[in-house]
């Protein structure tokens, strides 16, 4: 394949870029030619080339589409939907709320919060290949999207903590999560079961859930605690150069008040290598300063994601494909 073989687009860059393993993340592209950047030309563009824009996001993670007339919630869909990818709903506790055919608001909690890293979906049986967010509207100040090479992670654990990392891969994990019954944007997490199962019948959200790989214990408040066992710690993904990525979201859910992190069998997993992690991934992230019309397209196989803390306004749309 040759590289960036695509006449449309021309190779651009962003501050805050990184070269990891000999790949510079994200990759950001450009329209070549300054009088085709309307959103008929991109759209055309991406339907012709999708085997080499898909191939380009395999090969960095991250492509930014840069300087592009994507405007709103329609246009972004006529992108997602031009790179003809199946679609795949989000189940998980961040509120959500759907904007148009294949387009969802990104998670509406407080911008006050960081969003941690995490892999899309991570703990479900079937997630996104691809992650595709678009902003609207850039924040004034924060509110990045930072992302950290997976692999990376991996690499620096095994290095610092060898024997953790294989007993926790042996053994497995297991989380817990405690959700409302209904909808709240006063949480980052807060997603109520009624939505997330699509129903209001108990006996048919623990159908739904048991589908997804999860248990439900019923709360006294109406609420629900789902409970997912066993989950790996690291995943090696096809194409991937047999990278073995850090596909988890201990950091995120250990010693949290709605949720939790242990080993599959509920003994609790080292203070020290929690935190240390949480350390070494914010040390490998690399983030770019959203612009009005971007779209970025992370290998969900293969990035950690999050959000900073952020002013308002901001509206950053979401899709997730499989």
């Amino acid at each position: 394949m040759a590289a960036y073989s695509s006449k449309f687009f021309k190779i651009g860059s962003c501050d805050g870029q990184k070269v990891v393993d000999g790949e510079v993340m994200p990759l950001v592209l450009e329209p070549a030619d300054p009088e085709r950047k309307d959103i008929e030309s991109l759209v055309e563009a991406l339907g012709n080339n999708k085997e080499w824009f898909d191939q380009m996001i395999t090969k960095n993670s991250a492509v930014l589409l840069r300087g592009f007339d994507v405007e709103n919630a329609v246009n972004f869909n006529d992108v997602v939907e031009a790179c003809d990818w199946e679609d795949i709903r989000y189940v998980g506790p961040a509120p959500r709320t759907h904007i148009h055919k294949r387009i969802w608001t990104a998670n509406e909690g407080p911008l006050s919060e960081f969003i941690y890293y995490h892999h899309e979906m991570v703990l479900i049986k079937e997630f996104p290949k691809k992650v595709i967010l678009f902003c609207e509207i850039p924040p004034p100040e924060g509110g990045e999207t930072p992302f950290v090479p997976s692999f990376k992670v991996t690499e620096k654990m095994l290095e610092e903590f060898p024997e953790e990392v294989e007993e926790i891969e042996k053994r497995g994990l297991m989380y817990s999560f405690s959700a409302p019954t209904r909808n709240t944007t006063a949480s980052m997490r807060g997603r109520g079961w009624e939505d997330a199962f699509a129903t209001s019948d108990k006996q048919e959200a623990e159908r739904r859930a048991s589908a997804l790989g999860m248990e439900i214990e019923w709360l006294a408040d109406g609420g629900a605690k789902t409970i997912l066992r066993p989950r790996a710690l690291t995943r090696v993904f096809e194409g991937r150069n047999g990278r073995r990525m850090w596909f988890n979201t201990v950091v995120g859910m250990h010693g949290k008040e709605q949720s939790s992190a242990t080993m599959a069998d509920g003994t609790e997993l080292p203070l020290k290598f929690v935190k240390r992690c949480e350390e070494i991934i914010e040390e490998e992230s690399i983030q770019f300063k959203w612009q009005k019309g971007d779209v970025a397209f992370f290998d969900n196989w293969a990035l950690l994601h999050g959000r900073r803390p952020s002013l308002p306004p901001r509206k950053v749309l979401v899709a997730t494909c499989k």
